[in-house]
Parts: structure tokens; C-alpha cells; sequence
């Protein structure tokens, strides 16, 4: 898939650099495929035990701008997201229960491989829906870790043969004292790592910051030359980076808090088994709080997608929210936040509907373009590109034509579903809203219902309503003046 910036126009064909900021140099650089004018991505993906929430989306809307960019700027992509469905403990420090096995506990499934294989399947289906309402491209390669054992167990045997490994009762630890740039991804010092901090105290680890990559025992697990267990999840995301990728890719992305640990330590047994850098950019997107609180379930304060479009509001919604901070700098979401962002999106579409939709075929403007290719050719700058968006819906002097082609080249990367407008328009209706009186009483009970709902903040409830409502052939659109009821087009 590629994106073009010319379009046939000379002026528009002179790219500026696309500069992205690399955390293993602390710095923006020129960003050029190693391989041709393929880019090859990999993006650290979702342990799949429970439904992410809105701080784990901000990951997958960042990597999709990243990909949409690369097309853009006129490279091929391939890209890979990996499913962790084994390996994932619950602490850094290689020690307390599996994630997944949690689940199976949780959710009363049998505590085998077939037991873990629904679990991931149910919360990897949910994941793919929380992608597709987000409007972020399918990846061209979905891994689950479970799927790669023999590549684990192969990577973890040629560590042990180059003595990088050494086993002790409860698994195969690489030996961090043998490389001697761990820690260099993000200038984290070794001796600045404490015993108990981020990596528990166990007597026979050589070093504080060693890290399993075989774990022994368990109940769920495989046969490996060190017994049956199953392997640490920094070595999954290695071998499938290995099989799908190659020894050496383009970019390397997670958020923030897998710098410390999770990235040093690939980076260190990739590279202690192949000799070649792992990846050639490393891209890390920062933390999103809740109400300036950070996300914890012991808290009580996560959001999930679904819990957005229980109060009304779209995903795209909080698409264009995530857009308006650049994606290095975090970002507090609240519901006054997303309301704005609601308002200026609808806004958007509706002045691409009104204005725009049916305009004759055009070339984007070149100005526009190479304004457009700047913001982004800044380490993805996507508040610049959304302030461009909105100049451009101001400019009364360029032509409905030029707009249009202009709105809709920019919407390719944003994705903010100005395109699905131009193709998929009956599924957006912007008529009037039907007052109460006109609307069938079942329709109209229901919406008092979900109503009283929403003041007990059961928000699971008055997503069902919706939804029934939307069965009868009616949306409901929430506002601060109450819900609006608008007939569904068929």
C-alpha cells in the first residue's frame, strides 16, 4: 500500500525527509529502509487475558499512523503485530503466575493448552474489533506466540551453546554480564538496577538484570531439552520477529514502559544470537492517565472502548482525541476531553458532507501536500496535520475540487473517516433528529430507559439499550443537552 505524495505534481514529488525519533539514540533521524523501499515494523501486541483498554489502544493508533505514514512517503510496508497467549508473568522480574493462566482461573477454563488457545481467542477477536471501529489497517501478520515453540526453542539453544545462557532449577537465564551494551536502548544503567526493584531477588541468578528465556514447569507448557515450560516473552517476540521479519528491521515499536526491560532484553539475546542490530529505529509511545491518574484496575479507573460508545460517543472520537497530542508526550483523557473531540470531528464531517461530498475529481493542492508532509515528516507530528486540516477547511480561495482531493489525500493517513464518507455515506446520517414525540413508543421507552441508566453510571446496561435500539433502526447520539434519536438509513 502506498500513498504517494505527488500525485503527477512536480512540486509535490520534492519530499521533504520523513525524521523519526530514535530512543536508542535519544535523537530524530532520517528514516530510510535498510532493505530496498520496503519498511519492515513490528509492534509489540496484546497479552491477550483480558480486553485492552483505552491506554493500550493509543499503541496500535500510534503504530497505525506510523505504517499510514510510511505509504505515504511512498515506501512498501510490512508489518507485524504479535499476540502474547503464553510467557507473560505478572511481574518484570520473571516471577509470579502467567497472565493467561490467571485467565483461565478467572474465567473457570480447563487449565490445559486447548483451555488457553479459547481464552486467546476470545480476547484476540475483541482485540481485532477494538482495531477495526479505531479504522487501524489490519496487520499483515497477527503471531501468537503459542504458534512459534520450536524457533523459541531454537533461539534459546544456540544462547546456551554461545554461553550467553546458563541454567538453573527453575529455567535457562541469559547472562546480562556477557553483553556488554545491555541497557543501552533508553541509557538505562545496569548499576542503577537494584535487587527487588525491578527484578526479584533469586540466588541463583548471576546477575541482578539476567532474564529468563526458558521457564520450567507450570501447567501449561511444552517439552523442551530443559524439560517441559515455556518460554519468557521477550524471547517470543524475537523469534517471530526472526521468522516473519528478518534478523535486522526497520522499526521496533511499544510503549514507554517496555524500554527498561522488555526491549533491553530483547535487544541483548537477538543480538547475542545473530550478531546484527535488531531493529534500526526504536519508536516508544508515551503513557495516557485517566483523569491525571494513571490506568489500574485496582483503581477502578480503566476504560475500555466500549465504555466510550456507551456514552454516545464514536471511536473515531477518541481516534482524533489521541491525534490532537503528539505521541512522545503523554496525554490525560478525560470526558471533557473527548467530548471536544467529538465536536470537532462531527464538525469535520459534516463540512466534508455538506461541502465537499460530490465535488468534481481533483488533484490535492501541492501547498497542501508538502504542509502535510512536513507535519508528518516531523517524528509524525499529527496536532500540526490536524491544525492543517482545519486551515485548509477555512481557505476559501482553493477550489471545492482541490479540497476535496486535498481533505481526502491527508484522511488516508489520519483516517478519521472522511473517506468512508465518500464511499459508505447512507451509513452516516446527518438529518434531523426525530423529537420524542414522533418516535414508536418502544423506541422512545427504551431511550428513557438507557437514560436512567446512564445517571447510575451503568454503562454496561445502557450499552445493551443502545444496541436494542439500533436493532429497531434508530441511533442514539448523546449531547449535553440529552440524546438525540436519528432514524438509521437502510
Amino acid at each position: 500500500m502506498q500513498f504517494p505524495l505527488g500525485g503527477g505534481n512536480t512540486a509535490a514529488d520534492k519530499k521533504p525527509p520523513l525524521m523519526l525519533h530514535n530512543t536508542l539514540t535519544g535523537k530524530k533521524e532520517p528514516f530510510h529502509p535498510l532493505k530496498h523501499n520496503e519498511a519492515r515494523l513490528y509492534h509489540c501486541g496484546p497479552t491477550v487475558y483480558d480486553y485492552a483498554h483505552l491506554g493500550n489502544l493509543r499503541a496500535f493508533v500510534f503504530a497505525d499512523i506510523l505504517r499510514r505514514t510510511l505509504a505515504f512517503f511512498g515506501h512498501e510496508v510490512r508489518q507485524v503485530i504479535n499476540i502474547t497467549d503464553i510467557g507473560h508473568l505478572t511481574s518484570d522480574a520473571d516471577v509470579g503466575e502467567d497472565k493467561m493462566a490467571l485467565a483461565i482461573k478467572r474465567e473457570g477454563e480447563e487449565m490445559t493448552l486447548e483451555g488457553l488457545r479459547r481464552i486467546a481467542d476470545k480476547y484476540t477477536q475483541a482485540f481485532l474489533h477494538d482495531l477495526e471501529r479505531l479504522n487501524i489497517l489490519m496487520p499483515h501478520a497477527l503471531p501468537r506466540a503459542s504458534e512459534y515453540i520450536p524457533a523459541q526453542i531454537a533461539l534459546v539453544r544456540t544462547l546456551v551453546e554461545k554461553e550467553y545462557a546458563y541454567e538453573t532449577s527453575d529455567g535457562i537465564y541469559f547472562d546480562t554480564a556477557r553483553f556488554p551494551h545491555y541497557g543501552a536502548l533508553g541509557h538505562i544503567a545496569r548499576e542503577g538496577q537494584k535487587e527487588g526493584a525491578r527484578v526479584a531477588e533469586n540466588p541463583e541468578k548471576r546477575n541482578p538484570e539476567d532474564f529468563a528465556l526458558w521457564k520450567k514447569g507450570g501447567d501449561l507448557g511444552w517439552d523442551s531439552p530443559w524439560g517441559k515450560g515455556f518460554p519468557g516473552w521477550h524471547t517470543e517476540c524475537v523469534a517471530m520477529i526472526h521468522a516473519l521479519l528478518g534478523k535486522t528491521i526497520d522499526i521496533h515499536t511499544g510503549g514507554i514502559d517496555h524500554i527498561p526491560v522488555h526491549h533491553n532484553n530483547e535487544i541483548a539475546q537477538a543480538e547475542a544470537a545473530t550478531g546484527k542490530p535488531l531493529a534500526r529505529f526504536w519508536l516508544h509511545v508515551a503513557f495516557l492517565t485517566i483523569e491525571d491518574t494513571k490506568i489500574s484496575k485496582s483503581l477502578g479507573n480503566t476504560v475500555y472502548l466500549r465504555h466510550v460508545e456507551a456514552r454516545g460517543y464514536r471511536a473515531l472520537d477518541y481516534r482524533y482525541l489521541l491525534l490532537t497530542a503528539h505521541y512522545r508526550s503523554p496525554l490525560n483523557f478525560t470526558w471533557r476531553a473527548l467530548d471536544a473531540a467529538h465536536t470537532a470531528l462531527r464538525r469535520l464531517q459534516q463540512y466534508y458532507f455538506s461541502e465537499l461530498r460530490g465535488a468534481p475529481e481533483g488533484n490535492p493542492d501541492p501547498r497542501f501536500l508538502q504542509a502535510l508532509a512536513a507535519a508528518l515528516g516531523d517524528d509524525l507530528d499529527t496536532p500540526r496535520a490536524l491544525a492543517l486540516l482545519w486551515e485548509t477547511v477555512k481557505d476559501s480561495r482553493m477550489p471545492r475540487e482541490a479540497k476535496r482531493a486535498s481533505l481526502l489525500a491527508a484522511d488516508r493517513v489520519l483516517a478519521l473517516g472522511l473517506t468512508e464518507l465518500e464511499t459508505q455515506v447512507q451509513k452516516l446520517s446527518f438529518a434531523a433528529p426525530l423529537p420524542p414525540k414522533d418516535l414508536p413508543e418502544e423506541v422512545r421507552l427504551l431511550v428513557i430507559a438507557r437514560e436512567e441508566m446512564r445517571e447510575q453510571k451503568n454503562w454496561a446496561r445502557a450499552d445493551e439499550l443502545r444496541e436494542e435500539i439500533a436493532r429497531k433502526g434508530f441511533r442514539v447520539e448523546d449531547t449535553p443537552e440529552g440524546p438525540l434519536v436519528y432514524p438509521e438509513k437502510s
